[in-house]
């Protein structure tokens, strides 16, 4: 393992870390969140929808898949964030912030779930988490 002299990045010189040294990862580095969105209000036609969540898709690139209903939708995704409030304060600031770009409907956010990668894979792995997202994509429930 190597570590970095104080400015000597600039110069490109390493030095070793010294024995009995540990080294650890910063506690600040960002994870990975699996995120499910839940969003809900009055009837709108499914074309209309669809093309929304696609542009949404479009927008945000980390979209996995969307599913919806004439009157609601659930959004999955990966977010990466430092901690579980970061992805969380993301997430529900994704729907309205995306609702004039991507021509969302004016629904509101009735549900949210913010897991840490290895929660997600353990859940799965156990069988009671949503199944892997596949296809990828909007489509309907």
């Amino acid at each position: 393992m190597r570590r970095v002299r104080p400015g000597a990045a600039s110069r490109g010189a390493l030095t070793s870390v010294a024995a009995g040294d540990t080294y650890e990862e910063p506690k600040d580095l960002p994870r990975l969140w699996h995120v499910t969105l839940s969003v809900s209000g009055e009837k709108v036609p499914l074309p209309e929808l669809r093309r929304a969540l696609e542009q949404l898709a479009h927008d945000h690139p980390f979209l996995l898949t969307s599913r919806y209903a004439t009157d609601h939708a659930e959004i999955r995704y990966w977010e990466e964030a430092r901690d579980l409030h970061d992805a969380a304060a993301v997430a529900l600031r994704l729907w309205g912030e995306h609702r004039q770009s991507a021509g969302l409907p004016p629904w509101e956010i009735v549900g949210l779930e913010v897991i840490d990668r290895e929660t997600y894979h353990q859940r799965i792995a156990e069988g009671y988490g949503p199944p892997p997202a596949t296809p990828v994509g909007v489509h309907p429930f």
